[in-house]
């Protein structure tokens, strides 16, 4: 059996707040919880779920961004936590990011074709006259004309920002692409260019991506599985069409009912969930769902669910699944 692209395996993130300055004691965040997954080449994984859930932390650990507190990251069979700081500076060519704002992401200060360039030049490839000409291409790639090369980000709409955070990432052939939130800050109108345009180049370029948002409508398009997030753990995780058909986690069931319908003649009963998102200073003991979940019985609140198959490749963390 082939090796998976990305492996990751009982990923965590602890973040310290409060004591010296802060009143209080210190405390810790749970920003990532036990996440396991893995990611097979040249497919598409969107991880969903609302804000603050974890998911953008759970990209920038992938990509060692911020370091992982523990658990294992695998990509293309080497564990990326064990990596020297100059294999993974290697390794980084095969890995890219998009990032949810484009503005912020560009230096303001530098050219549309230095900043695709940069990363060309970083890592010594090709010299300046053939940096030009495969930033020219790049573009072309992306759906712009090589003359963007001469202007600077400001100067761009949102959505020729983000292509040209694209090329950036393409720059060096990546193998994975973390797509964070990419179309999230651009007009309803743009949205659907670059998601098409993220579409056609996996198909080109043989990209691998995880494909991260708030909005399940999206991931569903663009996903092959999707996993979902809540509370810095994944709740279900399963084949695309197999969450949309028969979502078994009541998170996800909830996730769905927002989804409109295109079909105007149907209807979808909206679910409410109770209550709001617990704090994760306070998080509840057991199903961390369980207090707004409507079907929570008294296990819920003081047993954690783990991911249980329910399907052939579809696996969700509920004690209605659960046999025993």
């Amino acid at each position: 059996m082939a090796t998976p692209l990305l492996e990751v395996r009982g990923l965590e993130k602890r973040f310290a707040v409060g004591g010296a300055w802060m009143s209080g004691r210190r405390r810790v965040i749970h920003a990532v919880d036990g996440v396991s997954f893995t990611i097979e080449r040249g497919e598409v994984l969107g991880l969903v779920g609302e804000s603050g859930c974890g998911k953008s932390t759970t990209g920038r650990l992938i990509l060692r961004l911020i370091e992982p507190s523990a658990g294992s990251i695998r990509f293309e069979g080497h564990d990326l936590v064990a990596l020297s700081p100059p294999r993974l500076w290697a390794t980084r060519q095969r890995m890219q990011i998009v990032f949810q704002d484009p503005f912020a992401s560009l230096n303001p200060r530098m050219r549309v074709g230095s900043i695709i360039a940069e990363p060309l030049a970083i890592y010594g490839r090709a010299d300046t006259a053939d940096r030009q000409r495969q930033v020219g291409d790049l573009l072309e790639v992306v759906g712009l004309d090589p003359a963007f090369a001469d202007r600077y980000p400001h100067e761009l709409s949102g959505g020729q920002r983000q292509r040209i955070g694209i090329a950036a990432a393409l720059a060096l052939r990546p193998s994975l692409i973390v797509a964070d939130e990419p179309v999230s800050a651009l007009d309803v109108s743009v949205q659907a260019q670059v998601l098409n345009l993220l579409m056609a180049l996996r198909r080109t370029f043989g990209l691998t991506y995880l494909f991260i948002s708030h909005d399940l409508h999206v991931v569903l398009h663009m996903s092959d599985r999707v996993a979902v997030m809540y509370l810095g753990e994944i709740v279900e995780i399963g084949p695309r069409d197999a969450l949309h058909r028969a979502p078994q986690h009541p998170y996800t069931q909830v996730l769905l009912s927002a989804v409109p319908v295109a079909d105007p003649t149907l209807r979808r009963e909206r679910i409410v969930p109770k209550g709001e998102v617990a704090s994760p200073l306070a998080m509840p003991a057991g199903c961390r769902f369980h207090p707004r979940c409507p079907f929570a019985f008294d296990r819920c609140r003081v047993e954690r669910p783990v991911l249980r198959s329910v399907n052939a490749g579809h696996e969700a963390a509920c004690h209605l699944h659960d046999g025993r």
